[in-house]
């Protein structure tokens, strides 16, 4: 779903061996796991279901091992999500993911702003994640995407804003993941990939 070869290419440009892969076994013995995508979330799962991966993903999630969600892969980490309709996610991370205005939106602020929400963005960190390790407060960060997360749990390591202030990445032990494109953000993006590449 979307985005898998531009973060192996950002990863390779970093000097690390990657693999694109939909077997569960493969998966399981990576030392590091990222789940990227772009797209429909009930697609999306329907997709994991199809290939045998939910159990797989959930797995390496308890494992302790590196673990990343991108965009998409972030929002199916939650509990469930209301993009068109109603899905159930992987339920990692108690939460709902929402869309941004309801057309009905009678506010003047949020009614003129442009949805999908695309471009840059500062960023605000809530929390010391390593994956942020020399990453500034209001470093600037590439977004594509109509609906947000809204996690439950006490998990929000970066906020931005849209019109209203969202959660932009979640950090859960060994989880770490990004609302925004780590591969699509320049050297701040990178430096992220680097520090999750390296994380033990």
């Amino acid at each position: 779903m979307g985005n898998l070869r531009s973060v192996s290419k950002a990863l390779e440009l970093l000097g690390y061996e990657t693999e694109v892969t939909r077997d569960a076994k493969r998966i399981a013995d990576a030392d590091h796991v990222i789940l990227p995508g772009v797209g429909a979330f009930g697609a999306a799962m329907e997709n994991l279901r199809k290939f045998e991966l939910v159990d797989v993903v959930k797995d390496v999630a308890a494992s302790g091992k590196p673990f990343m969600g991108i965009c998409l892969g972030m929002q199916l980490l939650l509990d469930e999500s209301t993009e068109q309709g109603n899905y159930k996610g992987l339920g990692i991370i108690p939460g709902k993911v929402i869309k941004f205005f309801k057309e009905s939106d009678t506010n003047p602020h949020t009614a003129a702003l442009k949805i999908p929400h695309m471009g840059w963005n500062s960023i605000h960190i809530e929390k010391p994640a390593p994956v942020l390790r020399d990453i500034s407060d209001n470093s600037m960060v590439y977004f594509v995407h109509s609906y947000y997360v809204v996690p439950e749990a006490d998990v929000v390591a970066v906020t931005t804003e849209h019109g209203i202030p969202f959660c932009a990445a979640i950090w859960k032990d060994n989880i770490f993941a990004t609302q925004f494109h780590p591969e699509k953000s320049g050297n701040v993006g990178l430096k992220m990939l680097k520090n999750f590449a390296e994380a033990k």
